[in-house]
């Protein structure tokens, strides 16, 4: 299975270090940055934002960055303002208010249709929490797009926290027509052994279009050895932590399984985060932002746990239909059409960065 967290929370060594050095120095939020030779993603945000969460500047500049652990000097980035707007451009607020003003206006079809049933989970902010407006980025995302380029489909939206009955249940049965959000592998690449779970997911369900690109990173004690590990190779024969319901497809295609690691999956990021910093995993694998804002909440900092900078991962989510469902491919085709016009609009990115910036505000009033 998107984060504009400006708040000081984790400081990588690496980071710290680059700094120092004066890589890095000269970034200053809501203007457009070139990259120099020494920078990370990870320097770039603590320079510009004062956190080592960088998905913000990586969704203002996806269509540019293809490997963020490999930014080529000369780049231009765009660094968002502090409200999620890029530089020189409209807000996130005006644009997305602008969006709905137009959509009202188009005439909706008086031919009754039934609505049709999301169901998200709670414990994956900023992507998903019934604390955050609309249902958090990807459930705002999915509704919007119902009633974008000439959609006009009425939809609930529900919250189940058992992740895994989503696609093991509660799909195969009818009991909803979507769910928000999963991982989708590659289903043209098979020079991996597939699991049950990558078997399944390429063969029982319709997805959409790709929804977010996420980055996931590999998180650990800074005198770990895999603190400095430069190839997903160097992560055979440790202990990852992978919360319970979270996708193990991401780590399958760079060559991470249950036969060459030791999984281990409690319920949440913090649990993660407690095994690691007990002994009990070597390793968390999980979302940079989630990382971040788990960090915070737990009062950690760089001296207690650490984002390896050299490895990260890179997974596309979508919303999910299950093949048995007759209207599958009916509501996957709208969900696209909206999300493609949100994309030309600007309303994609608006959505993203309005819901990061109600998600820091909750960040800097949880620590003060």
């Amino acid at each position: 299975m998107f984060e504009l967290n400006l708040k000081k929370v984790v400081l990588s060594a690496t980071a710290v270090t680059a700094l120092s050095a004066g890589a890095a120095a000269a970034q200053e939020a809501c203007t457009n940055y070139t990259v120099a030779d020494g920078d990370t993603m990870a320097t770039i945000a603590i320079a510009a934002y004062g956190t080592s969460n960088y998905q913000p500047i990586f969704n203002a500049n996806r269509n540019i960055i293809t490997n963020p652990n490999a930014l080529e000097p000369g780049l231009v980035l765009a660094l968002p303002c502090e409200d999620g707007s890029l530089p020189n451009g409209q807000s996130a607020q005006e644009l997305i208010a602008a969006e709905e003003q137009r959509a009202a206006s188009v005439k909706r079809s008086n031919v009754y249709a039934p609505p049709i049933k999301m169901v998200a989970g709670n414990g994956w902010e900023p992507f998903t929490s019934e604390a955050l407006g609309g249902g958090g980025i990807m459930t705002r995302l999915a509704t919007t797009s119902l009633q974008r380029a000439g959609n006009s489909r009425d939809y609930s939206v529900s919250f189940v926290d058992d992740w895994s009955s989503h696609l093991d249940t509660l799909l195969p049965l009818g009991a909803f027509d979507i769910s928000i959000a999963w991982t989708v592998p590659d289903c043209t690449n098979r020079t991996y052994e597939w699991s049950s779970e990558t078997e399944a997911r390429c063969t029982q369900f319709v997805a959409s279009v790709p929804v977010y690109d996420i980055v996931g990173g590999f998180f650990t004690l800074p005198e770990s050895d895999y603190a400095s590990a430069t190839k997903f190779e160097d992560f055979e024969g440790s202990t990852i932590c992978r919360m319970s319901g979270w996708s193990m497809v991401v780590l399958e295609e760079v060559g991470l399984n249950r036969e060459n690691t030791n999984v281990v999956q409690p319920n949440s990021a913090r649990e993660c985060l407690d095994a690691v910093l007990t002994g009990t995993a070597d390793v968390a694998a999980f979302e940079v932002d989630l990382f971040a804002s788990t960090m915070n909440d737990m009062g950690l900092t760089s001296t207690d746990l650490v984002e390896n900078p050299y490895v990260s991962t890179l997974s596309s989510m979508s919303f999910l239909a299950h093949r048995t469902n007759p209207f599958a491919r009916e509501y996957i085709a709208m969900m696209n059409k909206g999300l493609n016009e949100m994309r030309q609009s600007g309303e994609w990115y608006a959505i993203i960065s309005d819901t990061l910036r109600e998600q820091n505000e909750k960040l800097n009033a949880a620590s003060n």
